[in-house]
């Protein structure tokens, strides 16, 4: 696994945001053998030059990336997202839920609106922009990048902000493609378990996004 190095992703006691701080050690002293840290983007296995797609989550889940130190490893939402990745050409291999499936991007990398674990999986405000001074330098790390997929709309108006986009001239929408700066931007619904119980999401909905990433892709 290729991680970022710490200009692009927070260090592993990051102390930006108090609230997150305190809970990152509560799970610290409750479960020692735990990541309990800020997750790391993950890279394709080829480097940064081989990435063309960026997938923005919201955060790591408590018993997921928290608990495993790799983005949508070990939660349900990394079941659905890595199942479709394969299906699309961006992963190789098989998702066994730990970081050491053998499972590898291609052509893709993933990372977090915010980069820390929150309480209910519900940052507030002040955290999801203490966090975004994070990913404008993690977009212009890769230099053939040209898609992004923002998962959930606090991903999508996060990286709106971090493009210098007005929100409102940007609005999210499952399926939607816009332009920011020199990327496209593709929203979905999260793929949370969530979502995809009320069929907010189903897999269809989530694999139209990725076939239309895939398409724009090929096309440029």
């Amino acid at each position: 696994m290729v991680s970022m190095s710490a200009e692009f992703d927070p260090g592993r006691d990051c102390a930006l945001c108090p609230r997150l701080q305190a809970f990152r050690n509560l799970h610290r002293d409750k479960n020692p053998l735990w990541h309990n840290a800020p997750v790391d983007t993950w890279v394709s296995y080829r480097g940064v030059d081989d990435v063309q797609l960026l997938i923005i989550g919201l955060a790591p889940g408590l018993k997921g990336a928290n608990q495993t130190g790799r983005p949508f490893t070990g939660d349900y939402a990394g079941d659905l997202l890595y199942s479709t990745l394969g299906k699309f050409e961006f992963a190789s291999g098989a998702y066994g839920a730990r970081p050491d499936d053998g499972l590898q991007l291609t052509r893709s990398a993933i990372t977090n609106a915010v980069r820390c674990v929150p309480p209910e999986n519900k940052p507030v405000g002040q955290e999801i922009n203490n966090c975004r001074p994070f990913l404008l330098p993690t977009l212009e790390r890769f230099p053939k990048l040209k898609a992004l997929v923002t998962l959930g709309k606090i991903s999508h108006d996060s990286t709106a902000r971090a493009l210098g986009e007005r929100v409102s001239q940007v609005p999210f929408g499952h399926n939607r493609r816009q332009s920011m700066g020199k990327y496209q931007v593709f929203s979905s619904y999260h793929c949370s378990r969530y979502n995809t119980n009320t069929n907010r999401l189903t897999p269809q909905m989530f694999e139209d996004v990725f076939r239309n990433v895939s398409e724009f892709l090929n096309n440029h």
